[in-house]
């Protein structure tokens, strides 16, 4: 049992929270709608994960890099940190381009 991939996680997802604090993007700049753009997804891919474990289509992996440690059947802990990381990435990156694009036509004040 191994937590390499679980702390690798933890640590993108740290360096993102950094990232959102120094420049105020989303859980720092809207808390809730933050929330939104990040969970929402979450629970659906884990829906998505769910039908594809029922259906035989998922199946958890045998790697030395994981904990071991399943929420349900084939659903190994990491997979909802992996979302997370998925969806806050995208949410940063989305919102670093919107604020990119902004500034560069003059809508909004450099900080």
């Amino acid at each position: 049992m191994s937590y390499a991939y679980l702390a690798v996680l933890l640590f993108s997802l740290t360096g993102l929270a950094l990232i959102d604090y120094r420049y105020r993007l989303a859980f720092f700049e809207n808390r809730m709608r933050a929330s939104a753009a990040v969970f929402l997804p979450v629970l659906f891919f884990l829906l998505w994960d769910a039908a594809g474990i029922v259906l035989g289509i998922f199946f958890r992996g045998q790697t030395a890099h994981l904990t071991g440690i399943l929420l349900a059947p084939e659903l190994p802990l990491e997979e909802p940190f992996f979302l997370v990381l998925l969806c806050y990435t995208t949410l940063i990156l989305f919102l670093s381009i919107r604020r990119g694009l902004a500034k560069r036509s003059g809508a909004v004040k450099p900080e």
